[in-house]
């Protein structure tokens, strides 16, 4: 189902043809990455995300919960949801982080035929681009 084509919360427009949860919640994750979203600043909340992009709230809680569970979010008492300080993550969590991450990359490349090589030169390709942005962003 597609419901809207620009989103303000994040800053993306949705693709027609994949998946909602995927684009937001990578949208999430490049707001903060761009400093969007700063680390202790409150997040928006899940009725905030449903209402704003026309999704509907358990597709927002499922985004929200995943973040948590990637470490980009963390939820504090009395307060709400926060964006994570990403600089406490050292080496061992960053791995276990990334791995879930290439888990799930291999496992879509794989269930759709792509073949390695193109996977790396995929991610080549997205790794440069970001890194371009971010220094485009940088004062």
């Amino acid at each position: 189902m597609y419901h809207s084509t620009y989103v303000t919360v994040f800053n993306f427009k949705l693709q027609r043809g994949a998946p909602i949860f995927d684009q937001v919640f990578l949208a999430a994750i490049g707001a903060m990455l761009r400093g969007e979203y700063r680390s202790g600043q409150a997040f928006p909340s899940v009725r905030a995300i449903a209402a704003d992009l026309k999704i509907h709230p358990n597709t927002a809680h499922k985004i929200v919960q995943r973040l948590i569970e990637d470490g980009w979010l963390e939820t504090r008492p009395g307060t709400g949801t926060m964006v994570a300080d990403r600089g406490r993550a050292h080496g061992e969590e960053w791995l276990r982080l990334l791995h879930k991450d290439l888990e799930r990359l291999c496992a879509r490349a794989q269930s759709i035929g792509v073949s390695l090589p193109a996977v790396v030169d995929a991610l080549t390709k997205q790794w440069r681009s970001g890194t371009q942005a971010r220094r485009a962003d940088e004062p």
